[in-house]
């Protein structure tokens, strides 16, 4: 028997019979190495463990918990509750059911479901994973694929689409078409949760028929899906369209759909913001700009967004000439940096904008503060020397470490490199792509590179921020450019007097100010930090006859710029104490006899805890120090 060579991946070797199956050379490490692989890449491609090794080969065996293992396993959990859904609707038609993030789901031709549904396809996905029934593959003609499905014509088309090889996966009765890989049996999927019922038009178009979607998920134990599924139940209560109704935030209205109103609370939270982002940019040396929203079809064609960007784009038409409203702030940022000659002696060159932009999003995906057609990017664009990229990139870098630190985030970097869709030479992308990855050096950070995911016009740095439960927000990006700067020729005077084209930066540090807001509200699951707050104070009366103290003491702070409510309805303490709490309000004063005849207040938190009676001037000097140092 011919014999093959298989590489581990801590660099051991081994020799097998040509032919052996993967799941076998697993065995012959251990036998706990068999049970708990749910697949196996072999030369990095993830197949089934009863793959057949017919050749020296690198292998990797996949457990549950790693990211590639995990897909396997909910591939096959969306094979299960198909066979499921069959079982409690016979009459069902079968469509796709792929993997998604935290999950997968299977579309179905048949009645809607009902809740009452739900626990009748988890009983019989249990009683499936029970009987522990392998899963195996079997390469088909496409005539024989057309047989199996002869009755299922969502499946038929899939077939006519194909190219190549044609698999279909079979436990027990069941049979799917399915490129694979899956687990070794059914009993892997052990620890899974049918989530909702949803509606979904076959292949995404609305010209095509309603079938019926049932997402569901899986992990690889019990522990891990019951702790997926307390995240979930937190981001419920966290949920930002729930806490920006319940703390009179902002609104949305079929009016303008996908653009968001902002209450005065709103306003205050977004102005904070605004106010700590000019103060820390003129910190960094930016100057500010702001540049019209509706500008000529010339500009954009000659940005590349006409080419490139234009189905996300809303458009008008002036004086008889096409005009778009502005998706991105660059283009304007280009003429305004033309409005006169510059030297090498100003470089860097930093300049912001906090820039109303619009995108066209479907409606279907407009979600709250989280995808909206309306919003505003927090701008900057950074002129300078190509050998300022370096040194400009980690002080970038450094810069959105420190605000996201503010608000409590950590973060992660990855670096998107050029995509298929693109402007600019080899050469630029490839000065661009290395002055990215020496400024993430410099920083001192690790990274990881998602290929083909940069900008039209550069490559980018994407920071993947992490809240309060552990979800991640994509959120601040440096981008590096070197073709709009070729397209608007702009020009600088170099050191030697020569006229040269700068490279510049494209950067947002909170994102969009609309969803940032809604990362926040989640994170801080309303309970906004003191700066922040909306209601910061509020102060509650005994009586009536206290109402006059309560105002001296709401105007004394006011004065100094601390935002006051006075509750001077004539209702219970404990009423009024449990509402300020329900509203955040993070200090509830109360006033009665004893606060009148000392001058102070009693001071309780949102949290419930009494911190006791204080001099109302000095409290006051304890709050504004607060907000000051932005705790």
């Amino acid at each position: 028997m011919a014999k093959i060579k298989i590489s581990f991946p801590d660099s051991s070797k081994k020799s097998f019979d040509k032919g052996v199956t993967a799941l076998s050379v697993a065995n012959s490490i251990s036998e706990g190495l068999a049970r708990e692989s749910v697949a196996v890449e072999v030369d990095g491609e993830t197949q089934d463990l009863s793959t057949k090794l017919n050749k020296d080969s690198k292998i990797n065996f996949l457990k549950s918990t790693s990211e590639k293992g995990l897909d396997v396993l909910r591939h096959s959990a969306a094979h299960v509750l198909a066979e499921a859904v069959l079982k409690v609707r016979p009459k069902a038609k079968l469509t796709i059911g792929p993997v998604i993030e935290d999950g997968y789901y299977y579309d179905f031709d048949t009645e809607p479901f009902h809740p009452e549904d739900m626990p009748k396809i988890e009983s019989e996905m249990k009683k499936i994973v029970d009987s522990k029934t392998p899963f195996k593959r079997r390469e088909v003609s496409k005539k024989e694929a057309e047989k199996i499905f002869k009755n299922n014509k969502y499946k038929l088309e899939l077939i006519n689409d194909l190219k190549g090889k044609i698999s279909v996966y079979t436990h027990g009765d069941f049979t799917d078409l399915c490129v694979g890989p899956h687990v070794q049996h059914t009993g892997q999927v052990k620890a899974f949760k049918s989530m909702k019922f949803a509606g979904a038009y076959w292949r995404g178009d609305s010209k095509n028929k309603m079938l019926q979607r049932v997402y569901g998920t899986a992990f690889g134990d019990k522990k891990e899906l019951r702790k997926h599924l307390m995240m979930l139940e937190e981001a419920e209560k966290r949920d930002h369209r729930k806490l920006g109704r319940h703390l009179d935030l902002f609104s949305f209205h079929e009016e303008a759909a996908g653009m968001p109103f902002w209450h005065p609370n709103g306003m205050v939270l977004k102005n904070e913001l605004i106010q700590y982002w000019r103060e820390e940019h003129k910190k960094e040396g930016y100057t500010e700009i702001e540049t019209p929203i509706i500008l000529n079809k010339k500009l954009w064609m000659s940005s590349g967004h006409w080419e490139n960007f234009r189905e996300n784009m809303y458009f008008s038409k002036i004086d008889g000439d096409d005009y778009a409203i502005k998706p991105m702030n660059c283009p304007g940022g280009m003429l305004l940096y033309k409005e006169k000659s510059h030297s090498y002696k100003e470089f860097p060159l930093r300049v912001g904008e906090l820039g109303l932009v619009h995108r066209h999003e479907l409606s279907g995906v407009l979600s709250g503060l989280f995808r909206v057609r309306s919003f505003t990017q927090d701008d900057a664009h950074i002129f300078m020397e190509e050998s300022q990229i370096t040194t400009e990139i980690a002080r970038l870098i450094a810069f959105t470490d420190r605000v996201y630190k503010l608000f409590g985030f950590e973060y992660s970097v990855e670096l998107s490199t050029r995509p298929e869709k693109s402007i600019g030479t080899d050469k630029q992308w490839e000065l661009a792509t290395k002055g990215l990855k020496e400024g993430i050096k410099k920083a001192g950070l690790a990274y990881e590179v998602n290929e083909g995911d940069g900008a039209f016009y550069g490559p980018k740095i994407d920071f993947h921020i992490r809240d309060a439960i552990g979800r991640t927000w994509q959120c601040g990006t440096i981008q590096l450019d070197m073709s709009l700067p070729e397209r608007f020729d702009l020009t600088y005077v170099a050191e030697n007097g020569s006229k040269k084209r700068p490279v510049m930066i494209h950067r947002v540090i909170y994102g969009s100010l609309e969803r940032f807001i809604g990362i926040l509200i989640e994170h801080y699951a309303g309970k906004f930090p003191l700066w922040l707050n909306p209601r910061q104070v509020r102060i509650l009366t005994v009586a009536d006859r206290f109402n006059d103290y309560a105002d001296k003491v709401r105007v004394d702070y006011e004065s100094l710029g601390i935002r006051v409510e006075v509750d001077d309805r004539t209702e219970t303490i404990s009423k009024k104490v449990r509402e300020a709490q329900l509203d955040y309000v993070n200090y509830i004063l109360v006033v009665g006899e004893k606060e009148l005849k000392d001058n102070t207040v009693t001071i309780r938190t949102r949290n419930n805890e009494v911190v006791g009676a204080k001099d109302y001037k000095a409290f006051k000097n304890e709050v504004l120090e607060e907000i000051k140092k932005k705790k």
